[in-house]
C-alpha cells in the first residue's frame, strides 16, 4: 500500500476509535443515554465487517455521521449518511450533502436494509 492510502486507513481508524471511546463513555457514565446502545453495537458491527476500512466516522451525541471523508468535518459537498438515534427502537437516516437530501428514513433498526443500500452508494463515491 502506498503512504497517502496508509494514511487514509489510518485517519478512518482514528474515527472510529474515538467514536467508541466517547459513545461508551457517554452510555457508561451519563444516565439517559440508553438509547445510543444500539449506536454503539452497530458501530462494533460495522467495524467486525471492516467497514471502518471504508468510512471515517462522526457524531453529535445522538448523530452518527458515516462518510468518505479523509479529514476531520465535513465540506457542503461531501456526501454522508446521519443517523439520529430518536429512541432505542426508532433511527432517522439521511443521506445527504450539503443542503441535498438524496434519501430520508425513519427505521426500527439498524440492518434495515435501506440503511444497508445506502452504505454501500456512499462506499462507491470516491474518497476525498
Amino acid at each position: 500500500m502506498d503512504a497517502r492510502t496508509n494514511e487514509i486507513l489510518k485517519r478512518f481508524s482514528e474515527s472510529w476509535d474515538q467514536a467508541e471511546v466517547d459513545y461508551d463513555n457517554l452510555i457508561n457514565n451519563h444516565s439517559g443515554w440508553d438509547r445510543l446502545r444500539p449506536l454503539r453495537k452497530y458501530i462494533d458491527e460495522l467495524r467486525k465487517g471492516g467497514e471502518d476500512q471504508y468510512f471515517r466516522i462522526g457524531y453529535s451525541v445522538a448523530r452518527l455521521m458515516i462518510s468518505r471523508s479523509v479529514n476531520f468535518g465535513l465540506r457542503k459537498d461531501q456526501k454522508y449518511i446521519m443517523i439520529e438515534a430518536v429512541s432505542v427502537d426508532q433511527f432517522d437516516v439521511i443521506f445527504r450533502d450539503g443542503e441535498k437530501v438524496y434519501r430520508e428514513y425513519t427505521i426500527n433498526s439498524l440492518d434495515d436494509i435501506r440503511l444497508v443500500k445506502l452504505l454501500e452508494t456512499l462506499k462507491s463515491t470516491l474518497v476525498d
